[in-house]
């Protein structure tokens, strides 16, 4: 099923179909070649009428950054411990970001602007604010572990792209079903699961020193 909705196109556009389409155009063509001339095109008005309802580049992208996050995969944590609470909310995210093309990518440069996608931030603090008091230390945690995810799936992503031109080497690690498929071990391996328990586990010792 298609994560874009097969409606009629509007006669007149609102934020929402704005936001939409570079969506469809970021997952179709990639970040690099999502514009603002070619996302008017695709619209069919004149570029300057996309800044009635964004300011800039910038500000489209911290729209397309939270939308990418808000369409992940909900979590239940009621029943769970704070480490597995805030495992499954940065799986989670890594799903979010592996379900469009350059999520990472997206993601990652608007947080570092400050401009959009800090649900992702307070997904994984929400677990670890179930062990920890300390604001500041609960900052740091998901951010360590958001950067973590980020870099990974960026690194993923770049694979994937890279593979399917052809460019990789034969026994480059491939990304496949969750996981990173490495030819030599022919083994699958979550490193992004694996990155985010080893801070976890670091943190469990930093929990049990002040409990």
């Amino acid at each position: 099923m298609s994560k874009f909705a097969d409606t009629p196109k509007p006669v007149r556009y609102t934020r929402t179909d704005v936001v939409e389409t570079a969506l469809r155009l970021l997952d179709e063509l990639g970040l690099q070649d999502l514009s603002m001339r070619r996302l008017a095109q695709e619209l069919d008005i004149q570029p300057s009428a996309l800044y009635w309802h964004v300011a800039n580049k910038q500000t489209l992208l911290a729209l397309v950054s939270d939308q990418i996050i808000s369409r992940g995969p909900a979590v239940e944590t009621t029943d769970l411990d704070w480490k597995s609470a805030t495992l499954a909310q940065a799986i989670a995210v890594r799903d979010a970001l592996l379900a469009f093309r350059d999520g990472a990518e997206v993601v990652s440069s608007t947080l570092a602007l400050g401009l959009g996608a800090g649900e992702a931030l307070e997904r994984i603090k929400s677990g670890l604010t179930q062990a920890f008091e300390d604001e500041s230390l609960c900052q740091v945690a998901a951010e360590s572990i958001l950067f973590l995810v980020l870099g990974q799936v960026w690194h993923q992503q770049q694979r994937m792209q890279a593979s399917s031109l052809g460019l990789t080497s034969p026994d480059a690690e491939i990304w496949t079903e969750g996981a990173l498929q490495a030819p030599s071990a022919q083994a699958n391996i979550d490193t992004a699961e694996m990155g985010v328990r080893l801070l976890l586990d670091g943190l469990a010792v930093k929990h049990l020193s002040t409990n």
